[in-house]
């Protein structure tokens, strides 16, 4: 017994300090040479924090464009999905709402034509990005409730999109809280 006790302890202990101690403390300085930090990357308005980059907030307005709804209320303390499958009806339910809702809020759409990103939260419930076609089928109602014409809304949607890493990894995308930004900006100089 003594043969096996004296060998498992040691690798116990050897693993604690591996795992408890180096792995996490080389994690943290990893992290610290990302960008934010490691704090993640702030969005300051007017010497304001705003949000985070990589965070997704509500946006309680219409004259705002809305990002992909969020299975945690857009709390940034905890992620998480739904983990409903497609047939799973409260699932059905909760997606048939959020697109009478949508269309509520946006009428002259066309339901066919509602990206499935604004009616289904994320992996995340968190993510900031939509596709450009997310935000362009806003464009009508926030340009009739912020009387700014469509095509400079289009215009601002285009110089807010970010096309993917080296033009080949990932889909292209625009950060909703910039875009917003963007928008109160455009409102001002109006």
């Amino acid at each position: 017994m003594k043969k096996y006790l004296l060998p498992s302890l040691r690798l116990t202990l050897v693993m604690l300090v591996l795992l408890c101690i180096i792995y996490p403390l080389f994690i943290a300085g990893v992290a610290k040479l990302a960008p934010g930090g490691g704090d993640g990357v702030k969005v300051y308005y007017h010497g304001k924090i705003v949000g985070y980059e990589n965070i997704a907030q509500s946006f309680k307005s219409d004259t705002y464009f809305q990002p992909r709804p969020s299975a945690v209320g857009y709390n940034a303390a905890g992620s998480g999905a739904s983990n409903k499958g497609p047939t799973n009806l409260d699932y059905l339910k909760s997606v048939q709402a959020a697109i009478d809702t949508f269309m509520r809020h946006n009428p002259g759409v066309n339901k066919a034509d509602v990206p499935a990103e604004l009616v289904t939260a994320s992996g995340s419930g968190l993510d900031p990005d939509l596709s450009p076609e997310g935000a362009k089928i806003q464009v009508k109602r926030v340009a009739r409730l912020c009387n700014i014409s469509e095509e400079s809304l289009n215009k601002l949607v285009d110089e807010h999109t970010e096309k993917p890493l080296l033009g080949l990894f990932g889909p292209p995308k625009v950060n909703v809280l910039k875009l917003n930004i963007a928008l109160d900006e455009m409102q001002k100089a109006n």
